[in-house]
């Protein structure tokens, strides 16, 4: 028999539900939104509401938008010959928050995974290369990440890419600024000794 409520016990197990969150975790928020005013916890609920709703995919880039397009591909100022490749919108807002690329996304939804079921057709790949049948792209840059499917997708991605008469080009991978080379793994010391660069 539990010790908590009914009400509360859906609320641990919804919260259970999202990824990175155990049950230790979906207790501890529970009961967190438990102690919040009234006024507080309707307005979680009414932001998760809104945002199934509102939210849908931008039908240039995939991304996560309120309008359509979203305000990335609706920008004059950004270049429309260069599309970032990324997994998810997640990635998207990373290489926005690093002010590096002016260009356009797109958004795959996913990496090549046939362990999972995840092939060419589940992720947005038929929507890129129509996209680059446009004319207006020069390049493709490849940010998946660097894990085994990423690597995967991003090889796919190049050699279907490989006639279309496009710069393909890969993110560089390799030691992060800050750490000590000593406490890195092998596979990123060699990526960084592959993409080096003249000093």
């Amino acid at each position: 028999m539990s010790v908590f409520p009914p009400a509360l016990l859906r609320l641990i197990r919804n919260l259970g539900n999202l990824p990175g969150i155990g049950e230790k975790t979906a207790a501890r928020l529970a009961l967190a939104i438990l102690r919040w005013p009234e006024v507080r916890a309707k307005e979680l609920a009414q932001s998760i509401d809104e945002v199934k709703e509102k939210i849908r995919f931008c039908s240039t880039c995939f991304s996560f938008t309120e309008t359509d397009p979203c305000a990335i591909c609706a920008d004059p100022k950004r270049t429309t010959d260069a599309i970032c490749v990324v997994e998810d919108p997640g990635d998207m807002m990373a290489i926005e928050k690093s002010s590096g690329f002016k260009g356009r996304y797109h958004v795959l939804h996913g990496v090549l995974s046939p362990m999972d079921g995840v092939g060419p057709d589940e992720l947005k790949i038929k929507e890129l290369l129509l996209r680059i049948k446009s004319g207006q792209v020069k390049e493709v840059i490849l940010a998946t990440s660097p894990t085994v499917a990423g690597e995967a997708t991003a090889a796919y991605l190049a050699g279907l890419l490989q006639n279309e008469y496009i710069a393909v080009t890969r993110i560089a991978c390799g030691v992060p600024m800050g750490t000590d080379l000593k406490y890195n793994d092998e596979m990123t010391l060699r990526r960084a000794l592959e993409a080096r660069t003249k000093a």
